[in-house]
């Protein structure tokens, strides 16, 4: 049985945002100091990708533990009320997750994700996020010429997209 009423529960989980997450924005701040720069939510792209660098192919999801079933994770329990509404609303929901990096590595982007348990983690946050999103099959030299600023301004994405786009 559920501790709130229904419109307290309602207000409560109209509090509920998909983006600009604490979390997120924690995310970002570490990309953006790291030097790295990103495009915001594309919305054409499978799953709409928290960060997405086109030069690299790389997107970054930053999933809540609880909402994207973080395996394994103590923050993805489940609810005690309401059972038959969340077991297959939270399984929906990490079937999708799969599905979206399915389509994005499919056409030809690397996918990494951050979970929301590991944001206390701060040094081993950068070292994960550089070593699954800057590094991979790259030269470091190959990362940093692809971030140029000249080409980070045109804001352009390269040709892969239009495959998702048209699906």
């Amino acid at each position: 049985m559920d501790t709130l009423s229904r419109s307290e529960r309602s207000e409560r989980m109209a509090l509920i945002h998909g983006t600009d997450t604490k979390p997120e924005l924690r995310v970002r701040s570490i990309v953006h100091r790291m030097g790295y720069r990103y495009r915001l939510h594309v919305p054409k792209m499978p799953g709409r990708p928290d960060l997405v660098f086109p030069k690299l192919h790389r997107v970054l999801f930053v999933h809540g533990c609880f909402w994207h079933r973080h395996l394994g994770c103590s923050l993805a329990r489940l609810p005690k009320s309401r059972l038959n509404f969340w077991v297959p609303k939270l399984t929906e929901n990490r079937q999708r997750d799969l599905r979206n990096a399915a389509r994005l590595r499919k056409a030809g982007w690397k996918v990494c994700v951050v979970w929301e348990c590991e944001l206390s983690k701060g040094n081993e946050l950068a070292k994960k996020i550089t070593r699954q999103v800057f590094k991979p099959n790259c030269s470091s030299s190959t990362i940093f010429d692809s971030l140029k600023p000249s080409t980070r301004a045109m804001g352009f994405f390269p040709s892969s997209l239009a495959s998702l786009i048209a699906e």
